[in-house]
C-alpha cells in the first residue's frame, strides 16, 4: 500500500489553513504545502507533487469546482486525488462535488484532532477501491462462465 506523505492544501481563510496544516503535519506527520487560490495551487501543484489535494469549494475569484476543472487539464497534474472541503455539505451538494471527480468531502468545521486520520481513511478507501477495480480489470475476481 502507497504510503500517503505529500498533501496539497488550498484553502483561502488564514485561520484554517494554519490549523489544519498543524493537524496534518503534527498530528498526521505529512509534508503539507499550502495555497491561498486556485491561481496559485495551479501553478504549484507541479512543482509540488502532491499525492493529494485538500481543496476548499469557496474561494475567492477561483473556486474549487473550477481549480479542480482546471486540475484535470493539466498532464501531470490531472491524475492527483482531490477531497473537497467545505460547509455546504447537503446530500444533493455531495453527490454533485462526486460527479465532478472528487475522492470525498470533509466538512467544515472540521475536528483539528481527527483530520489526518479522516485524510488516512480516504486515502486508504481510495486505494482499496483501486485494487479492486485492478483485480476486476485482470481478471482475478471476474470469472466469466462458458456456456
Amino acid at each position: 500500500m502507497e504510503k500517503l506523505e505529500s498533501i496539497l492544501l488550498v484553502e483561502d481563510d488564514t485561520d484554517i489553513q494554519e490549523i489544519a496544516r498543524l493537524a496534518l503535519s503534527s498530528i498526521g506527520g505529512f509534508r503539507v504545502t499550502v495555497c491561498s487560490s486556485g491561481e496559485e495551487a495551479l501553478q504549484k501543484v507541479l512543482h509540488v507533487k502532491p499525492q493529494l489535494i485538500l481543496l476548499d469549494v469557496m474561494m475567492p475569484n477561483m473556486d474549487g469546482p473550477t481549480t479542480l476543472k482546471n486540475l484535470k487539464q493539466i498532464p501531470d497534474a490531472g491524475f492527483i486525488p482531490v477531497v473537497f472541503i467545505t460547509a455546504k455539505i447537503q446530500e444533493n451538494e455531495v453527490k454533485s462535488y462526486k460527479k465532478m471527480g472528487v475522492l470525498d468531502v470533509i466538512p467544515k468545521p472540521f475536528d483539528p484532532l481527527t483530520l489526518s486520520e479522516t485524510v488516512l481513511e480516504i486515502w486508504k478507501n481510495m486505494l482499496k477501491n483501486t485494487q479492486t477495480t485492478m483485480d476486476f480489470i485482470q481478471g482475478s475476481t471476474f470469472k466469466p462462465t462458458n456456456k
